[in-house]
C-alpha cells in the first residue's frame, strides 16, 4: 500500500524555522520530520521564510486588494487579521476544489478557525489539534455546523477537558520532542527560564522566585509582547537575572543542560508546556507552578510544583529541585515526551480516519 499523503497546515503568522517563535512552530517542525521519516508524504503549508529543508508550500498570505471604502469602514479589522483570513480562505478553497486527489488526510495544526469552519467542503478527512484553551472563533466554527466532521486531538488531558463542552471526545496526543536533539547536560548552580516573554508565561515571577531563592537566573526566548517586556521584565534584570536573547535549539539546549533546574511559571492554564519536555530531555529538573498540564508531565522524581502564583512557595522548592536526579529527568523525557510517542499517536489516527 502506498504511504498516506498528509496536508499539514501550519500557522501563517510565523515561519517554521529556528529559532522558533514558540512551541507551536517547534511542534510543527518536529512533526513534519517525524512523519517523513516514517514514510508519509507530507506537504507542509506554512508562512513564508520557513526552513527550506521542509520544502513547505507558502501559505497565500498576500494581502487582499481592498478598496479605500472597505479599508475606511468602521468594521475593518486589523490588517494582520485580514491577511490570515485571506490566506486560509484561499487554502481551504483550493483543498475543496481537488484536495481529495492530492491528499488522504488534512491535519490542521494552525490556530485558525477557517480550516474547521470549511472542513465539510473538503472531501478528505480533517484532523485538528487543539493547542490552546477554548477561543471564541474556533468554538463558533465548530458550532456553526450541525455535525462538525473534524476529528479533534488535544495536547493534554487538561486541554481536552477545557474543550469538552464543545468537543466531547478529543483524543489526547501529547506534544513530543526529538530527545536526540536535546542532549543531557552537566547541570550547574544556576536556574534557567525559557519560552515566549509574554504575560501568560510569567517570566517576571520566575525572576522574583529565583531572587528569593538566592540563585542566579538566565532567561531565553522571543519577546512576544514588547510593552510587557519593557515594563515588567527589564526593570527586574540585573547581574543575578540576565536575559540572554532568543536562542537557536543548539544554544538553548546548552543553556538548559548547564542549569541546576528550570523554572516554569505560567499565569494561565498551560495547555502543555513544551519547555518542560525540553528541560527534562537535557536532564534538568523542573520547578514550576501547578497550572494547566504541568502536573501531567512532571513527576516527583523529575520536578516539583508549587501552588499557582505562589512565588514564595516556588522559591522554597528551588534548592530541593536542584538536588533531583538528572537521570530521572532524562528518563521521563524519553518515555513520556518523546517524538516517537507523539508520532505514534498521530499516525495511528491518520490511518484510522483515512482507511
Amino acid at each position: 500500500m502506498r504511504p498516506l499523503r498528509v496536508a499539514l497546515l501550519a500557522s501563517s503568522r510565523f515561519p517554521i524555522r529556528e529559532p522558533f517563535a514558540g512551541g507551536l512552530e517547534a511542534h510543527t517542525w518536529a512533526l513534519t520530520h517525524a512523519l517523513r521519516r516514517r514514510g508519509y508524504e507530507v506537504e507542509l503549508f506554512a508562512a513564508p521564510g520557513s526552513d527550506p529543508a521542509l520544502g513547505a508550500r507558502e501559505l497565500p498570505v498576500s494581502r487582499p486588494n481592498l478598496s479605500s471604502a472597505a479599508r475606511s469602514d468602521v468594521s475593518m479589522p486589523d490588517a494582520r487579521w485580514m491577511d490570515e483570513h485571506h490566506a486560509y480562505l484561499r487554502l481551504m478553497l483550493d483543498l475543496a476544489r481537488d484536495g481529495e486527489h492530492r491528499f488522504d488526510v488534512v491535519h490542521n495544526n494552525s490556530l485558525h478557525y477557517l480550516p474547521v469552519a470549511m472542513a465539510s467542503a473538503v472531501r478528505v478527512p480533517v484532523v485538528t489539534t487543539l493547542h490552546t484553551p477554548p477561543t471564541p472563533w474556533l468554538e463558533s466554527a465548530i458550532q456553526a455546523q450541525d455535525s462538525c466532521p473534524v476529528t479533534f486531538t488535544a495536547v493534554s488531558r487538561f486541554t481536552a477537558a477545557a474543550w469538552r463542552p464543545t468537543v466531547p471526545a478529543a483524543r489526547v496526543v501529547r506534544n513530543g520532542i526529538d530527545t536526540r536533539l536535546w542532549p543531557v547536560g552537566p547541570g550547574g548552580d544556576t536556574l534557567v527560564w525559557s519560552g515566549r516573554l509574554v504575560p501568560e508565561k510569567g517570566p517576571h515571577l520566575a525572576i522574583a522566585a529565583a531572587r528569593a531563592a538566592g540563585v542566579p537566573l538566565r532567561l531565553a526566548g522571543p519577546i512576544g509582547d514588547r510593552e510587557y517586556f519593557e515594563d515588567e521584565v527589564v526593570p527586574l534584570l540585573c547581574d543575578d537575572a540576565v536575559y540572554v536573547g532568543h536562542l537557536g535549539r543548539r544554544e538553548l539546549a546548552g543553556l538548559l543542560g548547564a542549569a541546576g533546574a528550570a523554572l516554569v511559571t505560567p499565569t494561565w492554564g498551560e495547555p502543555y508546556g513544551l519547555v518542560v519536555a525540553e528541560a527534562l530531555a537535557c536532564g534538568t529538573p523542573v520547578c514550576g507552578f501547578d497550572r494547566g498540564a504541568l502536573a501531567e508531565i512532571v513527576t516527583s522524581e523529575c520536578g516539583l510544583l508549587a501552588p499557582a502564583g505562589d512565588v514564595g512557595a516556588l522559591a522554597e522548592l528551588v534548592p530541593l529541585a536542584m538536588r533531583l536526579d538528572r537521570r530521572a529527568a532524562r528518563a521521563r523525557a524519553e518515555t513520556f515526551c518523546s517524538l516517537d510517542v507523539m508520532a505514534d499517536g498521530y499516525t495511528a489516527l491518520y490511518e484510522e480516519v483515512a482507511r
